[in-house]
């Protein structure tokens, strides 16, 4: 599996997975320009996404999804709590309702359920070929329950959305403060740096900080506190990149 994060952030997030027979999108959170441009750059074209699956259905995550399903007619993947919400796909034709596993012959996409403050959102753990890795966004915490089955993958992408600091002395109203440090918001680098602590393992090749604030966070601090918990766990460590809002990062192999 070839795996590119597209843009990640309050603002759009999208993201390419890429197996031998299938090239599918997590989320369509950005504008179909920047959407098409973006894969372009990667060799590819936008009527060669096979699949689309959605994390959950706030606008950071399904902006393009009108646009592009009437253009280019990939295959929909969601669940049915998900789809209530969406009525552009009412009369949708390639719509594939699923609960909690998706089969696509040698591609298992294996969904968790996450804490946000939505009908229904999904974590999600791909495997191909011996080759697995995490997506997980939009969480206020994760289920211990699930820690068996997202242990020692080749890739994790997760959520490390702000600094609690930065975000009690920011300019966000405290409403909405509270909703992002509640158990239905977003991960902190702290709660990252703790799950990743107990998560990584020996075939674990690279972390990709995703959501960091735009307001709350920056690499710098993002970084620093998961590298700090790895110090103060004897854990080594160091291919840890941060997701961008506004550019494709560079494509991870596993």
């Amino acid at each position: 599996m070839r795996i590119t994060v597209l843009a990640s952030g309050s603002k759009g997030n999208v993201t390419l997975v890429e197996t031998n027979k299938y090239k599918i999108l997590i989320d369509l959170g950005t504008n179909l320009k920047y959407i098409c441009n973006a894969l372009e750059k990667k060799g590819i074209l936008p009527e060669d996404i096979d699949y689309i699956i959605f994390t959950h259905t706030h606008n950071d995550h399904i902006s393009a999804l009108n646009s592009f399903i009437k253009k280019y007619k990939p295959a929909i993947c969601i669940t049915q709590k998900m789809y209530y919400d969406l009525p552009c796909l009412n009369d949708y034709e390639r719509l594939i309702i699923y609960d909690e596993e998706l089969i696509l012959e040698d591609l298992i996409i294996e969904s968790f359920r996450t804490s946000h403050d939505t009908s229904d959102s999904r974590g999600f753990i791909f495997t191909s070929n011996n080759s697995s890795f995490v997506y997980v966004t939009d969480t206020g915490y994760l289920n211990l329950k699930n820690f068996n089955k997202m242990k020692n993958k080749d890739l994790y992408i997760i959520e490390s959305n702000h600094d609690p600091e930065m975000l009690r002395n920011g300019k966000y109203p405290l409403w909405l403060q509270n909703r992002i440090l509640s158990d239905y918001g977003h991960l902190s680098n702290e709660m990252t740096a703790n799950y990743l602590a107990k998560l990584i393992g020996p075939k674990t090749k690279k972390i990709i900080l995703a959501h960091l604030s735009e307001e709350n966070n920056n690499e710098n601090i993002a970084l620093n506190t998961i590298y700090d918990k790895f110090k103060e766990e004897n854990i080594t460590f160091d291919s840890i990149v941060c997701a961008r809002r506004n550019e494709s990062i560079e494509s991870v192999s596993i």
